[in-house]
Parts: structure tokens; C-alpha cells; sequence
């Protein structure tokens, strides 16, 4: 594969094109990439009681929901939103992932998992005291995004 950059002074906006024989299973895993990416550089709009504060995506831990709103965790705070978890799920890029019925993570910010064959699991994250828990349903399709994601170059 061959990539080239081209730079243009005259441009208001970045413009990535693909140019490609046919569309086969490797550009369509590069341009769902570069959609994740350029989602995840995209501003979430949050709210702690009258104030409204707009967070890059990656630096969103997880949702979950508690006392029927909607919350997002930072490794430092947490943020109310006035999206539902399944209006979440169609919106956000392919690195977060639906865990439990009230939990929504970002994969690229798992620290570690616990597995417990009886009950759900427990995901830390890095650099902060915050967790989650997977239930049994969810555990294996997020161990299968995990490895497919240690798994690319």
C-alpha cells in the first residue's frame, strides 16, 4: 500500500481521500481507523449542575447510568449528559463499548480486567481509583475487541 501526504495551504478543512482498486476488508478497516480517530478528537458536551463543559472524547473513561441520568467519568470527575445510553452507543466511535445494561467504557483506556466466573468482571482503569463491572453477557466480546486491538500493527 502506498500513502502519500499532500499539503495544501488553500484547504479550510482537512481532507482524507482513499484511492483504492477495490473496496476489500483492509480499507475498510482504515477507514474505520481514521473515523475512530477523528471522533475521538471531536468535543462531548457535559454538565455539572448550571455549567457546561465540552471534553475531548478520549479523555472520557466511561457512561454509566446511576439514579436514572446518564453520567460520564473522567479519571478525575464526573459529568452529567442528556444523551441516553442507546442514543451513546450509535454515536460514539468503535473504541467505546457497551459492557453491562448501565455501562458504556472506552477500550483504550482498560488498565486491567478481573474475571470472576460467578458474577461480572471488574475493568480498571489507569491512574485513577474509578472501576466497572462487565457482566458475564459482555465479557467475551470486549476480550475479543481487546485482543483485535493488540492484534493490529
Amino acid at each position: 500500500m502506498k500513502i502519500s501526504i499532500e499539503f495544501d495551504t488553500t484547504l479550510s478543512e482537512n481532507e482524507i481521500i482513499i484511492r483504492c482498486a477495490t473496496l476489500n476488508e483492509e480499507i475498510q478497516k482504515l477507514q474505520s481507523a481514521i473515523t475512530d480517530i477523528t471522533l475521538g478528537a471531536r468535543k462531548f458536551i457535559c454538565y455539572q449542575k448550571e455549567k457546561e463543559f465540552y471534553l475531548p472524547l478520549d479523555e472520557i473513561l466511561f457512561f454509566e447510568t446511576e439514579s436514572g441520568q446518564i453520567r460520564a467519568h473522567t479519571k478525575m470527575e464526573v459529568y452529567q449528559t442528556k444523551l441516553k445510553l442507546y442514543e451513546l452507543e450509535e454515536l460514539l466511535p468503535g473504541e467505546f463499548m457497551r459492557v453491562s445494561k448501565s455501562t458504556i467504557l472506552n477500550t483504550n483506556h482498560i488498565y486491567s480486567i478481573t474475571k470472576n466466573l460467578a458474577s461480572s468482571s471488574v475493568v480498571e482503569f489507569s491512574g485513577t481509583h474509578k472501576q466497572v463491572y462487565v457482566s458475564r453477557y459482555y465479557y467475551k466480546p470486549l476480550k475479543f475487541k481487546l485482543e483485535e486491538k493488540r492484534s493490529l500493527p
